[in-house]
């Protein structure tokens, strides 16, 4: 009985909402990898693409801040997933990427049976339903949301870690390769949240 009525609550989220999903950290050099998954309504996926939510590199941070918190209260649902640096050096970005997204659906309430997933690689460990949209978080409100809630969650963990790890300015670059960021690595070195199997490959480890 309960699971003939999960089904059914299942079959309405995806019947009455948009199921996206994004990434942000896969080409930084320090810290995990994030993603978000938002789950929207038609209604409340009009709303929040007047209010300005396309593509969270295209948008300043302090209205990424903003629509962060319009996006938590108009969204049917949304999940946070994050991959560690260890994971990154063991399994690969890609494979790593995959986990902290399906660690983002697993917060869903409910199993979603059709996902719409930005960029052209597949989820290979899902199962369900899923489409794959180059650019997506320009065409799909529920991509974008997904990217800003992603990307306002991963900076304030590096804005965190700025004050842990002094000297590297990762409440600047967030963690990505600035020529900044690799100049101070040759001056102090790397420190554990910076990826190995990455700074290897361009010599300095």
């Amino acid at each position: 009985m309960q699971e003939k009525k999960e089904e059914g609550l299942l079959l309405v989220l995806n019947k009455v909402s948009e199921i996206g999903i994004d990434e942000v950290g896969r080409g930084a050099v320090f810290g995990p990898v994030f993603s978000a998954a938002v789950a929207l309504t038609e209604k409340n996926s009009l709303t929040l693409k007047k209010l300005g939510v396309t593509d969270s590199k295209k948008i300043p941070a302090k209205k990424r801040e903003f629509l962060f918190h319009k996006i938590i209260s108009l969204s049917s649902d949304y999940g946070i997933g994050q991959s560690s640096v260890r994971e990154i050096d063991k399994l690969g970005i890609r494979f790593a990427t995959e986990l902290s997204m399906l660690r983002a659906i697993k917060k869903l309430k409910f199993k979603p049976s059709e996902l719409i997933i930005d960029g052209p690689l597949i989820l290979r460990p899902w199962k369900g339903i899923q489409k794959n949209i180059i650019s997506g978080d320009s065409q799909f409100t529920s991509i974008s949301a997904a990217s800003i809630i992603a990307k306002v969650s991963r900076d304030k963990l590096m804005e965190r870690l700025n004050d842990k790890y002094l000297g590297y300015l990762i409440n600047k670059n967030k963690g990505y390769g600035t020529k900044e960021h690799f100049l101070n690595i040759k001056k102090k070195g790397i420190t554990n949240l910076h990826r190995k199997s990455f700074l290897t490959k361009l010599n300095l480890v």
